[in-house]
């Protein structure tokens, strides 16, 4: 794929880095003898060596079922567009290649069913966001997102994006997948944020990032407002634990990375919201001998439960961390049938002994004083005009909306 970290793009010249390019190539290769050839097939399509070097890195990660339930044409047409709006967007020649390889190129962004979305989603917006700045374009495609959809929970699988704009409705998960992939459609970096539970009394919930001349900002998907880094949850999340994402591939930004699959990398962004720090444990056995290879769990306390917002294992030395809010944890560990645990006071403690010193079956009690991170609330500013704006608009929106559905049932 084409790969510079940090180079950008032309019509003319992709700067390649070379280890990496190789690393794509050796997974592609994988995979491929895993599934069988026939499942690449581009004799026909024609695709540029650029175009080439993006679909393989989709193959390289993809989930099987993707490989198998899906055509080599869906995927080079999904290619085809990506290049497309780099080209046409003002934006595009200044998207460094490691943001466009693994937030713009990439069709999945969480468990939907994969649809055309993206060549529908750029010529609807493409004239709309015509000579805008890309914070502008960023909020007026969030604005167009709430034109189509509004908030509905629902325990079901997250819907694609076209199956979302036909039902014009969704909870979080399925609002901020249909704004990050109207948002690649256009060029533009964006991935989905979720917090497994905001603190200690809240529940989760899912948004969007998006990569603004040079930084990444949020937003609340189908919840547009005057500006970014803005939205109704500023607060809980100044106050979050854990705020996390799932990057397509193998990425190597500069976030602190929590776990990699063959599919995508897990990334944390939690001091994208909250002052963080590292959580340090050490796991030992009942002789004071540290233990590798131990289950741990860092957990929460929310809902009269500890909820594990991380799991991992502990390394050669016993040790396991977790970047996070500054808030009390519980580190739980575990290994061969033995179990311990302790209260982790992020940001006060520089690292905890946890001891498997419990088997299943024993019966004890323990009292544990767990406090939550501050309360921050850093609100960007706006006037308030742009604000009686913005609401406007946002009433004019639903208004509209509630025709289209009322003409829809008829």
């Amino acid at each position: 794929f084409a790969t510079t970290c940090l180079g950008a793009w032309s019509d003319n010249h992709f700067i390649t880095d070379t280890p990496y390019r190789n690393k794509v190539e050796s997974v592609f290769k994988n995979r491929m003898q895993t599934v069988g050839k026939q499942f690449f097939d581009t004799k026909s399509l024609k695709p540029t060596l650029e175009q080439t070097e993006a679909l393989e890195f989709l193959y390289a990660y993809m989930p099987l079922a993707d490989v198998t339930d899906y055509p080599t044409s869906f995927f080079a047409d999904n290619v085809r567009m990506s290049f497309k709006a780099r080209k046409e967007m003002p934006w595009g020649k200044n998207v460094p290649e490691l943001l466009f390889r693994h937030f713009v190129v990439p069709i999945r962004v969480n468990n939907e069913a994969l649809d055309n979305a993206r060549s529908v989603f750029y010529n609807e917006l493409k004239d709309r966001i015509k000579g805008m700045s890309m914070m502008d374009a960023i909020i007026e495609v969030n604005h167009w997102c709430h034109e189509k959809v509004t908030y509905q929970p629902s325990d079901a699988r997250t819907s694609a994006p076209l199956a979302t704009l036909k039902t014009a409705t969704g909870r979080c998960g399925e609002e901020s997948t249909f704004a990050v992939a109207a948002l690649r459609a256009v060029g533009i970096p964006a991935r989905q944020v979720y917090t497994p539970r905001w603190a200690h009394t809240d529940d989760n919930h899912a948004w969007v990032e998006a990569w603004v001349d040079g930084k990444w900002m949020f937003l609340g998907a189908c919840e547009p407002e005057p500006v970014l880094n803005l939205g109704w949850f500023n607060a809980p999340a100044s106050r979050g634990m854990l705020m996390h994402t799932k990057v397509f591939g193998r990425y190597d930004g500069p976030e602190d990375v929590m776990s990699r699959t063959p599919c995508y990398t897990e990334i944390n962004v939690t001091a994208n919201y909250a002052p963080v720090a590292k959580g340090r444990v050490r796991v030992v056995d009942e002789k004071g001998k540290a233990v590798s290879g131990a289950s741990v769990d860092f957990k929460l306390y929310n809902y009269a439960d500890l909820f594990t917002m991380m799991h991992t294992r502990s390394d050669a030395n016993g040790e396991a961390s977790i970047t996070a809010g500054l808030g009390d944890l519980v580190a739980w560990a575990a290994k061969d049938g033995r179990y311990g645990f302790a209260p982790l006071h992020v940001g006060r403690d520089s690292v905890v002994t946890v001891e498997l010193c419990h088997k299943d079956g024993d019966t004890f009690s323990v009292d544990l004083n767990l406090t939550p991170p501050v309360e921050h609330n850093n609100l960007p500013e706006v006037s308030d005009e742009a604000a009686r704006s913005n609401n406007v608009r946002k009433a004019y929106e639903a208004v509209s909306y509630t025709h289209l559905r009322a003409h829809e049932t008829r």
